[in-house]
Order: C-alpha cells, then structure tokens, then sequence
C-alpha cells in the first residue's frame, strides 16, 4: 500500500482519547471533527515545573524528493513513546505547495505517519488560510490608506508588505494593481509571495503569546513616507484587526501518529526561503506534556538546524538535548556526483566521495555542543555493502550511526535510534549551547560565520541594493537581529549544482528582507525564490476523490 491508503486504513483513535494521554486538560481541547483539534493555550495552567528533554531531527542536503526526514520523525516518536511512555511529536504544518506541486503529501510516510494524512495535507483547521486571509487584508488595507487621502503619505514606490497565497504561482511573483481608473485604487507594482514565506507565518511560529504576536504585527514594517522614514503596521493602526484574524490560528494543533503519539502540529515556514521551524507555542506546550519532544527543521542541517538553534532556540528558551541528522544512502550519492536517475545502483565509489557532505553537517552540529546521532534512513534500493560502508564512515568521526526503518515498520524501526537518542539525552554535560554568532555584531560579519562556519565558504558578495538595506538597517538600529538565510537547500552555496562539500566559494547576497515582526533579516542569495513555481508534471495531476469522498494520490 502507499501513505495515504496505510492512512485511511489506520485506525485512529478519538481525538480526546490522544489528548487525555497527553495530560491536557478537557477545557483546553477544542475538537476540530473526530481526529484533530485545537489546544486552547489561553486556558492552558501555569508553567510545567520542568520541561522534558527536546530531540532535534534534521538532515544532509537532500534530493529533489526529499529523504524521510518527517518520516523518521514519527517513527522515533512512536518508539519513545513506546519505550518511556511519555512522547510527543511537534512539526510543521505542510504547504499546499509543495502537496500541489513535487513532493505530495508532507506527513511523514509508511508506517510512520501523523494521521488524518489527508486532511493535514489540505485543509487542516484553517491555519494556513487564516494567514493567507491576514496577510491579504494588511495588503488592502495599505492600498485602501492610499486611496482614501494617505494620511501617512506613504510614497506607493517603497511598500514592502507583499500579497501571498498558499500555492506555487510563478505568475504572481510580478504584478501591477490598482489598474481600472481612479476608482480602482493607485496603480503601482506588487509581488505575491507563498504563504509559508510570509512574515506573518514566521511571528506565528516564533510568537510566545497572543499579547508578543499583536506586539510583532505592530512593529511589521510597510512602506516609508515620502521623507524616507519607516512606516509601520501601528502606524495604520489595525494591529488588532490582524491579530483578531490569527486569534484561532495561534493555538497549536493536536493530532496522532499512526502509533497512537499525540503530535503537535503548528506553523510552517519553509527553510529555504524563511526560519523552517514549527511553532515555539507548540513545541513548549510538547516540552510541558511530555518526557521526550521530537522535533524536526526543514531540509538540511544548513538551513532548518542553524535557523533553530540561532533563531528559534534563544525565543524558546531550551536548548535541544540531542541532534539526529537523518541520512540516506541514495543522497550520498547523489551528493557525490551519481545521477538522480542512478541511485537506485549500487554505487559505492559515489557515496564515499559523497559523504563529505554528512561530514560537514555532522562537524556543524557538533559546532553547538550539543550531542548527535546519525539515522540511516534504509531505503528498498540499498545495498547492504553500501549501509555497511556508511555506519562505518560514519562510526569513524566518532559518532554513533544507527539504521532506521521508520517507513516499512514505524517505530519498531527506530527502536534502537530511540536507544541511542535517550542516551545522548542522558549525557551530562555543564556545556551551554554554543550560538554560531553574536547577534549583536554587524550584519556583515554574521552573514559571514554562516557562509564560513556553517557552508565552508569564503567571502560574501553583496549586490548594491543589499548594501543599501545593509546601511539601512544600520542607520535605524535594526542591525542587531539574527540572520534567516535565504538559499537552495541542495546545496552548501548558492548553486543547487555544487554538491557535496564545497570549499572556497563566494556567496552572493542579492537583497535583505526586513523582518522586523519576526525578529530577524532575511539575507536572500544566488536565485531562490520566496514564491515557487510548478514543475512540468505537478504532483496535482495525481490527486483525485473518489464516489466515497475518499482522497487519492498524496503520497
């Protein structure tokens, strides 16, 4: 069977059951259908004496299709709670992108699944509409101000709040509004960006409360008058109206495993154009719930990993315990120059010239003092001489490799991960979280630990309008805010090609997004995109619903 036919053949059980397991108290659980529901985190009780131990999971640089990081997720999960009887999952939400377009379904796979899959993948409770409704109507409402006498006298040319939508548009990225005549607004050019890329999904996720989002939505920044000085969304004074849109959708959402875990699912920035991290709300209110909290950052170590650690760990205030980075046998290979058509050969000349690149993720991580476990993700097509020779690359840096079948066995596969995760977690250890820079250094020099310290490069290259964003910043007193690096999450540099782990580079920085809600900058480099695009064959072609109502082709 596929994932979504395991899914719909699972058994769930009642979403109060999950949530009595958990310890939430019934006032708290907002149910949303049979199998998914809201936690009230206004009517939550005071802080847990003691939070429980908080597992990180992230990557290698990935394949197009991705390595089952989601996967192995769940399945670790679902071994802890088995093993210790007290675990619980937090993730992100998925992108009706991605589902729509290459990867399909984003709730794991197999065995190892949060269910119901089909409706996690499209709907959900909302979140994702009501962020693409709150972010729409800040958009109407500045275009409206300018309309109506523009009291603010925001020059239309500098406005840098964009419209968003939760689907890959290629078209959208570069329009012109307001066309129709002087009753159909002030033409002028605008963009859209994807949802997940919104600075509202990124004050979602890094919100502490719903007073601190009302306060980062009041501080966004717009536009600028005609004088040059910023203007912000409190200016407009519909702070509150915002809010009262994202009201509902800042309560983390419940759901179960296949194997019966709770798993908090909450808030979903991709991490190659945002922080890629689900919500510090979900992941505290796990951390209260549960002796053992898994949670995951998108795609590899470079990206999701350090926007963790510098990003969101500092707003959470608990470090994570232990790292897994998940690897697989047919990425290595990838990454050591086989062709994506090729990797289901046994080829073990490409994964040893491509382990430099778990290598480098392995060094990195080790970079933050925090322990790390390495998942050997098994897929059907590997050999057992090729997971031979990675467990004993891998064991040879010193580090404790385990293979994992998360996907065909769920958590009986990650038994042994699970073993290995609380033993790190067990380790004692008087050493802090080291960050990968100080935050209050100029932004020249942060940007430059991440492109040396973090992807092995050697200088920055900037282009003459990040400059200017640069002095900007400086001038205003914004330049002492952490960097969310915008890049391809294929690779070390800023060209998806150059795989492995390479050496000596320049990164090219291209324009710096201010994010002053969020809390950090957005440094966009080579030539990602913060809206998408479809491919030739969207995985959309795939999708159907039968006579039953039954969902086909997420996978």
């Amino acid at each position: 069977m596929n994932d979504i036919e395991i899914s719909q053949n699972a058994e769930m059980l009642p979403i109060q059951e999950i949530a009595q397991q958990a310890g939430f108290n019934e006032k708290t659980v907002e149910p949303y259908g049979r199998y998914k529901a809201k936690i009230d985190i206004f009517a939550e009780d005071e802080e847990a004496a003691q939070l429980g131990k908080l597992v990180l999971v992230t990557s290698i640089n990935p394949t197009p299709a991705g390595e089952g990081k989601s996967t192995v997720t769940v399945g670790l999960g679902d071994a802890l709670n088995e093993m210790t009887g007290s675990a619980m999952v937090a993730l992100r939400e998925p992108s009706q992108g991605p589902v729509m377009g290459m990867k399909g379904g984003a709730t794991g796979g197999g065995y190892s699944q949060v269910v119901p899959m089909d409706e996690i993948n499209l709907h959900f409770t909302g979140d994702m509409h009501a962020l693409t409704a709150a972010n729409n109507t800040l958009a109407a409402l500045i275009d409206n101000h300018i309309q109506q006498g523009n009291q603010l006298n925001i020059d239309p040319r500098t406005i840098v709040w964009r419209r968003c939508l939760d689907i890959n548009d290629r078209a959208l990225r570069n329009i012109v509004i307001g066309m129709g005549g002087r009753f159909s607004g002030v033409p002028r050019e605008d963009h859209f960006d994807i949802t997940v890329a919104s600075e509202l999904m990124a004050i979602l996720c890094l919100a502490e409360s719903l007073t601190d989002l009302k306060k980062r939505i009041n501080r966004i920044l717009i536009a600028k008058n005609y004088a040059g000085e910023p203007i912000f969304v409190r200016d407009l004074k519909v702070g509150g109206a915002i809010t009262a849109l994202l009201k509902d959708a800042l309560k983390p959402n419940l759901v179960q495993t296949l194997g019966h875990t709770p798993a908090l699912i909450h808030g979903g920035p991709f991490a190659n154009i945002a922080h890629g991290c689900n919500s510090v709300l979900a992941t505290k209110t796990a951390l209260k719930h549960a002796d053992y909290t898994i949670t995951e950052a998108g795609f590899g170590a470079d990206l999701g990993a350090e926007k963790f650690l510098d990003i969101k760990t500092p707003v959470l205030g608990k470090e994570p315990d232990a790292i897994v980075i998940v690897a697989t046998v047919r990425a290595l290979k990838y990454n050591g120059g086989a062709k994506l058509a090729d990797l289901q050969n046994e080829d073990l000349v490409a994964l040893e010239k491509g382990f430099v690149n778990l290598q480098r993720h392995i060094k990195n991580m080790q970079r933050y003092q925090v322990p790390v476990v390495i998942s050997i993700n098994h897929f059907t097509s590997d050999t057992d001489q090729e997971i031979a020779e990675l467990k004993q690359l891998v064991e040879q840096t010193g580090v404790q490799a385990v293979v994992t079948d998360a996907w065909a066995k769920g958590g009986a596969g990650c038994k042994e991960l699970a073993q290995a995760v609380i033993t790190a977690t067990d380790t004692n250890s008087d050493v802090t979280m080291q960050p990968l820079y100080d935050v209050a250094a100029p932004i020249q020099d942060k940007v430059k630990a991440i492109v040396q310290k973090m992807y092995g490069g050697a200088e920055v290259q900037y282009s003459a309008t990040a400059l200017k964003k640069i002095k900007e910043c400086e001038q205003n007193g914004w330049d002492k805010l952490p960097i969310c690096m915008a890049k391809t999450q294929y690779s070390f540099t800023d060209d998806p090609k150059q795989l492995g782990a390479p050496t000596g580079f320049t990164m090219h920085v291209n324009d710096i997004n201010i994010r002053l809600g969020a809390g950090f900058l957005v440094v966009l480099t080579g030539k990602v995109l913060t809206m998408p695009g479809l491919p030739k064959q969207p995985a959309a072609l795939n999708i159907d619903v039968n006579d039953k109502g039954e969902i086909t082709g997420l996978f």
